[in-house]
């Protein structure tokens, strides 16, 4: 058999083959649908994500501080105790004696001249201690605010933080779903491409050989070895560059997924579909992307830096609370008549001045409310541009397929009449590789349009709130 017929008739299988491992072999193999693994990882990186634990803490952290400002509202009690041992201190001298007592020798002087035994005896200075060497203090206290508008506002402004967290949290799951589902697909897209260079490797191996056989006969110059080696070291560094962009999206989605990033990834089958046409209804679509989470985490947000200027207004105003103190003191542990007291204190606190304070932390706070309003109302454009702009992009996709795939449909075509004006010798090889040239490309562009519009879907569901596992056919 001649070289250039045995050369045609392998093309020919293999440009077979190329076609086939982009549109249907991958299908007809024995793989899972790629909506089910795709939701296994999605199940997994929601279970194992560092991000998602992080904020899961976030919420817990904001459950503990809504339940700490809700505890101001009821009694605090507690025990104190004190026990002091003193050396000296505040001794006060008070000269009772020196007062009394010249008067009181007066006066006995005076009983004695006429006969009667004195009456008054002399007094002694006294010294009174102030501080006891020993001393003890242990009493009950219960303090119970009765007024205290700051303690109402602070609980609401937490309770909002907490809503605002939980929200967050969700957002970032569903942007986890988007984010696995979109790696996921880009490594599937890097592998389908891979496939699509080996199955040209071959040809292009075989296209060395032959040359390089016809070379030695005489049959062609030595330009054309060097054109087909030129081909497959060209093809070789596409097949370097394919290889690193399959390493790098299975390292991503690994990275999602919370585990080794060289852990192999189950590949899938993605069903055969073809573009609608219809475009997506992007009023109903803004409609239902009110409900996304990022807009009620902002729409918090500020309710929260409302309640918190509520309470900085509320502490300029009156405070009223109530105190109850009973316990023993005494210079030891007694009960009892002359140890046990017990007192009821209702006290009111108002602060006139305090040299602008509160009047600062007023504007303060009235600054950061009228922030977190504009936030929740950039939040809500980028809602409806990341809608619109997925729209756009979705039926820019869509209408690209039908293109793509008429130009593969074309380059094989091509690919096909140039086989057979080579197999009869009326083609030159320079012009058969151009045609192989284009039939790769138009694979290939067609196997990255086909996952785009995949991916685009999953971007579109995001974009409009949708809850359910994105991008999957």
């Amino acid at each position: 058999m001649r070289p250039a017929a045995k050369l045609a008739r392998r093309i020919a299988r293999l440009v077979g083959l190329v076609a086939f491992v982009s549109q249907s072999a991958w299908a007809q193999q024995a793989l899972r649908d790629a909506q089910a693994v795709t939701a296994e990882y999605v199940a997994a990186a929601l279970q194992s994500n560092l991000a998602l634990q992080g904020q899961q803490l976030e919420v817990q952290r904001a459950e503990a501080a809504l339940r700490a400002a809700r505890a101001r509202f009821l009694p605090e009690v507690a025990l104190q105790a004190r026990y002091t041992r003193a050396d000296g201190g505040r001794n006060i001298d008070v000269p009772i004696g020196t007062l009394f007592n010249p008067a009181y020798q007066t006066l006995n002087e005076l009983l004695a001249a006429q006969g009667e035994p004195p009456r008054f005896a002399a007094i002694p200075d006294t010294s009174i201690p102030f501080q006891r060497e020993r001393e003890q203090d242990t009493r009950l206290t219960l303090r119970q605010p009765l007024y205290q508008p700051a303690i109402a506002a602070g609980a609401r402004a937490q309770r909002e933080l907490l809503r605002g967290a939980t929200a967050a949290e969700d957002a970032l799951r569903r942007q986890l779903r988007r984010d696995v589902t979109v790696a996921y697909l880009n490594w599937l897209m890097a592998l389908r491409a891979q496939a699509v260079l080996t199955a040209t490797r071959e040809v292009l191996d075989e296209n060395l050989r032959v040359n390089e056989s016809l070379l030695r006969n005489g049959r062609v110059t030595e330009d054309q070895v060097l054109r087909a080696r030129t081909e497959q070291l060209g093809l070789q560094q596409q097949q370097r560059a394919a290889t690193s962009q399959v390493d790098q999206a299975r390292h991503y989605v690994n990275f999602l997924l919370n585990r080794e990033l060289d852990t192999p990834l189950e590949d899938a089958r993605v069903p055969a579909f073809e573009a609608t046409g219809t475009e997506p209804d992007a009023a109903q679509l803004l409609v239902t992307a009110q409900s996304r989470p990022e807009l009620t985490q902002a729409a918090a947000q500020a309710a929260a830096a409302k309640a918190a200027q509520r309470a900085a207004r509320a502490a300029l105003l009156p405070s009223l609370a109530l105190g109850v103190d009973a316990g023993t003191q005494g210079e030891s542990w007694q009960f009892g008549p002359g140890y046990n007291f017990a007192t009821a204190s209702l006290v009111l606190s108002w602060k006139f001045f305090d040299g602008g304070a509160n009047r600062a932390e007023l504007d303060r706070a009235r600054l950061a409310a009228r922030r977190a309003q504009l936030q929740q109302d950039a939040v809500a454009q980028q809602v409806n541009l990341e809608v619109r702009q997925a729209t756009d992009r979705l039926a820019e996709t869509s209408e690209s397929l039908s293109t793509a795939e008429a130009r593969a449909t074309a380059a094989r075509s091509v690919l096909r009449i140039a086989e057979r004006k080579r197999d009869a010798g009326s083609i030159s090889q320079v012009e058969f590789l151009d045609a192989r040239n284009a039939a790769t490309s138009a694979e290939l562009a067609l196997n990255v349009n086909r996952f785009e519009l995949l991916q685009r879907r999953a971007e579109l569901d995001f974009a409009a709130g949708d809850t359910a596992t994105p991008g999957t056919p």
